[in-house]
């Protein structure tokens, strides 16, 4: 049984991936001016986190935007695995709802974590500290729209009891 649980885990996992792959570098993948860029990765990072336990959230995390930015700002991977990795564990998974408390208020400090993380690897990767603020407030614009999408996935896939039925499978 425990064999079983692992293996829906890790594909799981693999699928979040490969969907916050596509959403980062495709879906809706508008640049803004201040830095960074709009997308609807996130959303699914923090789904993952809540569905998942941690180490898996984790790589599902770290893989699909690292292999996002990959695709399309090549400079950003190292930062972009570490940052992604980090920004699930405030999360849990262990509660029945995927909008518990805990995962409400960690959509605000993954949606804080991520903007100081990318406005501190701007100013390494472009050797200034005059990099951060326009890296943190572009970021940030994209946490606030990934936090308001996941609150209404979250709303939605809670009233459709997906959680449960996730867990009965296994």
């Amino acid at each position: 049984m425990k064999d079983r649980q692992s293996l829906h885990r890790l594909v799981l996992a693999a699928l979040f991936a490969a969907a916050v792959t596509a959403a980062t570098a495709y879906l809706l993948h508008i640049p803004i001016p201040t830095g960074g860029y709009i997308h609807l990765g996130d959303a699914l990072i923090y789904l993952a986190a809540c569905l998942l336990p941690a180490p898996y959230a984790m790589g599902a995390a770290a893989v699909g935007a690292g292999l996002a930015d990959l695709l399309t700002a090549p400079m950003w991977v190292v930062p972009t695995l570490i940052i992604k990795a980090v920004a699930v564990l405030p999360f849990t998974s262990r509660d029945r709802r995927l909008l518990c408390p805990r995962n409400l208020a960690a959509v605000f400090v993954s949606g804080l974590l991520s903007p100081v993380g990318y406005g501190l690897a701007a100013c390494v990767l472009l050797g200034s500290a005059h990099a951060f603020l326009p890296q943190f407030l572009g970021t940030l614009i994209q946490a606030v729209g990934s936090g308001v999408l996941f609150v209404a996935l979250g709303l939605a896939l809670d009233g459709a009891k997906v959680k449960a039925r996730l867990e009965a499978k296994v």
